[in-house]
């Protein structure tokens, strides 16, 4: 709650206040009212106002001060003191419009139905009480105003009600929807998070594999063979430019509406790949089914075959690593196998496995990496690939 809200409430009244003011209110006016002779015609023999009637004053203040509390206790106690109050007899008729914000509190608590009720109470009550104090003759003018009076108080509490109970629902369901919103929000974030992270994981990774790899190389031929060594540093440097652009469009799909990637991220940079991994001293034997893709699969295939690539690189001890790239009309199988001696690690595969995986999954594809039966490692991906209409 703001500054603004918080003092609003604090400057509102509680209900108990406004409901005791309103009674004291309504009482107060009563006896003026019957002090001046303010209403319908008092009978003849009608009393002065004395003890009796500065009681029934003060009962009439206290049923309308428990009515939101006590709905049905506050009608039954006002009706009781408008018949008392007839039965008096005290002058003033006014006191006969009390119960009808009894049935009104009693309509707006309980719904329509008690509202009914308390309704045809009051109108009994008030046809019964007048019909004490003025005669038969006056009786039948008097049952239209009095049913139409309780009823009017009836069906506007039973109005107020329904408001009160559909506000009520509109802002728990209001609060649902911000609650949902707000963890859909929190969700999002996370997973664009989790994206960021993978693609900078497999660009840094891979950068950085075979930066160690040609800078392994430079320094073991710096003295012998300088040409190779600058080869090495050439290497390096190519690597550099092509991993900071890499990075460069991860983070600037940041400020883009759409957050993906820019489209030249994919299969199409096999060659300049297999260019790096071929300097870090592998063979690569390629079997290739080039094809246009959706850039989503694009991107995800091109990103798998670079990890596996840089778990090669890192883990494997490996010569040679064959890569097969085979699409299929609905969908696009990777393997990526090496013939390396390296046992493989007992953590679960690491990182890198992992974000092959969660690649996969985000197209509703799948994944596996394990050792070959021939020897070596090898990971298969298939991924599918939407139909173009």
């Amino acid at each position: 709650m703001d500054d603004t809200a918080l003092g609003v409430a604090r400057r509102r009244p509680a209900p108990a206040v406004v409901d005791v003011g309103l009674g004291v209110t309504v009482a107060a006016v009563v006896l003026v009212a019957a002090l001046a002779g303010i209403g319908p015609a008092s009978t003849t023999n009608a009393r002065a106002i004395d003890v009796g009637a500065l009681a029934l004053a003060a009962a009439l203040a206290g049923a309308l001060g428990i009515r939101r509390r006590y709905p049905v206790a506050a009608l039954v106690g006002l009706n009781a003191v408008v018949v008392l109050w007839f039965v008096g007899p005290y002058p003033g008729r006014l006191v006969a419009l009390a119960p009808l914000l009894g049935c009104y509190a009693l309509a707006a608590d309980r719904g329509w139905r008690w509202g009914l009720a308390g309704a045809v109470l009051t109108a009994g009550v008030q046809i019964l009480a007048i019909r004490v104090v003025l005669g038969d003759v006056a009786t039948v003018g008097v049952v239209p105003i009095a049913v139409l009076l309780a009823a009017t108080g009836g069906s506007a509490g039973a109005a107020v009600g329904y408001y009160r109970a559909l506000l009520t629902s509109t802002r728990a369901e209001l609060a649902r929807e911000t609650s949902f919103r707000e963890e859909r929000t929190r969700r999002l974030i996370a997973e664009e998070r989790l994206r960021i992270a993978r693609e900078l994981h497999d660009v840094i990774g891979h950068s950085m594999a075979t930066i160690s790899v040609q800078a392994g190389v430079g320094l073991h031929v710096l003295e012998q063979r300088p040409g190779q060594a600058a080869e090495a540093l050439a290497a390096i440097k190519r690597i550099c430019d092509t991993g900071l652009a890499d990075v460069k469009a991860v983070l600037g799909a940041l400020r883009t509406p759409s957050g993906d990637v820019e489209q030249s991220s994919g299969l199409d940079r096999l060659p300049t790949l297999l260019e790096t991994v071929e300097g870090a001293g592998l063979r690569v034997e390629l079997d290739l089914d080039g094809r246009a893709l959706p850039v989503p699969v694009d991107l995800a295939a091109y990103r798998i075959v670079q990890e596996a690539f840089t778990n090669v690189i890192r883990h494997a001890r490996a010569r040679t690593v064959w890569l097969a790239v085979e699409h299929r009309p609905s969908r696009l199988t990777l393997r990526i196998r090496d013939d390396g001696t390296a046992p493989p690690t007992t953590d679960g595969w690491g990182q890198g496995i992992d974000g092959m995986r969660e690649r996969a999954r985000a197209l509703a594809g799948s994944l596996t990496a394990g050792p070959h039966p021939d020897g070596g490692f090898e990971v298969c991906a298939e991924l599918p690939v939407p139909e173009v209409r």
